[in-house]
């Protein structure tokens, strides 16, 4: 009898539409004097805009596994976190079908969840609860969430006093405290020294050992190809291209790089 390789499906994105309606600009902005500087940037948005629409994802469609480590890349405006923030139910689709299996944990970028005027300790409260965490269950976390942060003597000021890296380590703390089943991750790494995010690296992976799925969004092509199985491109809210996560890379690489190239010689 032959056997067959069961997968099980984490998150299902269908022909995923999400438009916003475009802001007018005055055309005697000084934007109009930076024409040159801009004008890929310009290229872009009007290609995306239609009809005073812009389109910050065009028909994606994707399927994440249990237990993968997925990446998201592309160019700023892109539509990587316009994603994340529909699968973490921030923001409502135009169009398209979108199905999660598994609660959803979101870190989506430094400090999100925190506010500025509270303490690290009344942060780590308000987050939890955001992530849907009961306060008893926070306060049997709260050592090893301010143990992990590394923020002992710091945890009773308020977050506004704390650096970008304190941030970060914070908010990575309270939300990797627990297995997470569907964890998004979006430039959280892009902060904080190698330590740490070593550190966090080794999080990641003891979580998908246990089944976790970590779609995982950055800049950073080292962190995404060492990281990363799989790989999606999104480019001016578009697939481009998925793949295994050195072949996506590298045809990233080469676009950007004739990108480059164009803007040296015009």
């Amino acid at each position: 009898m032959s056997s067959i390789l069961q997968v099980t499906p984490a998150v299902l994105v269908d022909n995923l539409v999400v438009h916003y309606r475009r802001s007018k600009v005055n055309a005697s902005s000084i934007k109009e004097l930076l024409v040159d500087l801009f004008r890929i940037k310009k290229k872009m948005l009007r290609a995306q805009a239609h009809d005073g629409v812009i389109k910050a994802l065009d028909g994606v469609s994707l399927e994440i596994q249990r237990g993968e480590v997925y990446g998201i890349i592309g160019r700023n405006g892109s539509g990587k976190s316009t994603l994340l923030k529909v699968l973490s139910r921030i923001i409502l689709p135009t169009r398209g079908r979108v199905q999660i299996w598994g609660r959803v944990s979101p870190l989506l970028g430094v400090g999100a969840g925190f506010h500025r005027e509270l303490t690290g300790r009344e942060n780590i409260y308000l987050y939890s609860a955001i992530l849907g965490r009961s306060q008893a269950r926070t306060r049997e976390l709260f050592d090893e969430i301010v143990a992990f942060a590394e923020l002992e003597e710091f945890i009773d000021e308020p977050i506004r006093t704390y650096s970008s890296g304190m941030v970060a380590r914070l908010g990575f703390a309270v939300a990797m405290a627990e297995v997470p089943e569907i964890l998004l991750v979006d430039e959280v790494l892009a902060v904080g020294d190698e330590r740490f995010k070593d550190k966090c690296n080794a999080r990641f992976q003891e979580f998908t050992a246990q089944g976790s799925t970590i779609i995982f969004v950055s800049h950073n092509m080292h962190a995404v190809q060492e990281m990363c199985s799989r790989v999606s491109w999104i480019h001016q809210g578009k697939l481009l291209m998925t793949g295994d996560a050195t072949t996506v890379i590298n045809e990233y690489r080469k676009f950007i790089r004739r990108e480059q190239d164009f803007v040296k010689s015009v």
